[in-house]
């Protein structure tokens, strides 16, 4: 009786861990603001004020759309430092007509999407062994799920512009974007692998290597 009771805790206790630790911890005070912003520092709470819980001018894009036709900000701490410990991230991309944001993933965050304006067709892959696509064309008001760690994509399928939102269930989820991480690691991932792999002659890829990709597209990504 004593060990299934001791093998019950033990069990309880690896859930318990294994939960912990799956997400950002839970704060232990009201906020803590980073000071200076992306610092894991927190400000004297009697030096806070509104604005550190607040950014303005969303309502447009700050830079020029990128080779894949997207202009992206990333909010987080190093941005609004009242998001610092608070397990949360947001972002906002503008699409010109046809602009996409290649396959990758967020391997900490399950991520909503929400459309603002325009029309988006956002999916995302299963893993191994399905690789099942779940896709949806989204317009104006929807939103779409994606789960954590899953290969997503989004494109813009209107023919103007097209906004959306979207939020992330961590500070840092990361952004892992396949055709950076293949064709853009440092030092070069062997050529006649890839060119295997990917059932491509070499010459291409060594082509491939050479491209700017998506890596420093973004504001703060």
């Amino acid at each position: 009786m004593a060990s299934n009771v001791i093998l019950l805790i033990t069990l309880a206790l690896s859930n318990f861990i294994c939960i912990s630790f799956a997400f950002d911890p839970r704060p232990l005070q009201d906020f803590c603001v980073a000071d200076p912003p992306g610092n894991t520092t927190c400000k004297d709470p009697k030096a806070v004020t509104a604005n550190d819980f607040s950014l303005s001018c969303l309502n447009r894009p700050t830079d020029p759309f990128n080779a894949y036709g997207i202009t992206a900000v990333l909010d987080a701490a190093a941005t609004v430092p009242g998001f610092n410990t608070l397990g949360l991230a947001f972002a906002r991309l503008e699409y010109a007509p046809s602009g996409y944001v290649p396959p990758h993933i967020h391997p900490r965050s399950t991520e909503v999407i929400y459309v603002l304006e325009g029309a988006i067709e956002v999916g995302f892959v299963t893993t191994y062994p399905e690789y099942k696509y779940y896709s949806k064309v989204l317009n104006k008001g929807d939103l779409f799920i994606i789960p954590v760690g899953l290969l997503h994509s989004q494109r813009n399928v209107a023919r103007t512009n097209s906004v959306t939102a979207a939020a992330s269930n961590t500070q840092t989820p990361a952004f892992i974007f396949m055709p950076d991480s293949v064709f853009a690691a440092k030092p070069d991932i062997n050529s006649h692998y890839l060119a295997g792999a990917f059932k491509l002659d070499e010459k291409t890829v060594k082509d491939l290597q050479t491209k700017s990709w998506y890596n420093r597209s973004a504001k703060t990504m």
